[in-house]
């Protein structure tokens, strides 16, 4: 595991954020994540293998856990839709303010 980069108290401003062009991780994202995505996907069939094996199991939770997985990934989370007590839809916003 590589050890994230030590940041001084000095480095950061009274806010706990970075002065203007000072990155919290100068080194960027460690290579070895890189790796070990592809060590796990090297096991992709055995995973969905083994998670249909416990989706025809007949211990109902791990069967419906087996099954939401493979659905999930195979089709993708269903969207989720927000209402209101009142039925009405709600609008979120997210911003990203400097």
């Amino acid at each position: 595991m590589v050890k994230p980069p030590e940041i001084r108290p000095s480095e950061a401003s009274r806010k706990g954020q970075f002065k203007k062009g000072q990155s919290g991780n100068p080194g960027g994202r460690p290579k070895s994540i890189k790796e070990v995505k592809e060590a796990a996907r090297e096991h992709t069939l055995l995973a969905i293998e083994r998670l249909a094996h416990w989706a025809r199991s007949n211990e109902p939770a791990a069967s419906v856990a087996a099954s939401n997985a493979l659905l999930d990934r195979g089709w993708g989370k269903a969207p989720m839709k927000f209402d209101d007590d009142d039925g009405g839809q709600i609008r979120i916003v997210i911003e990203r303010g400097y």
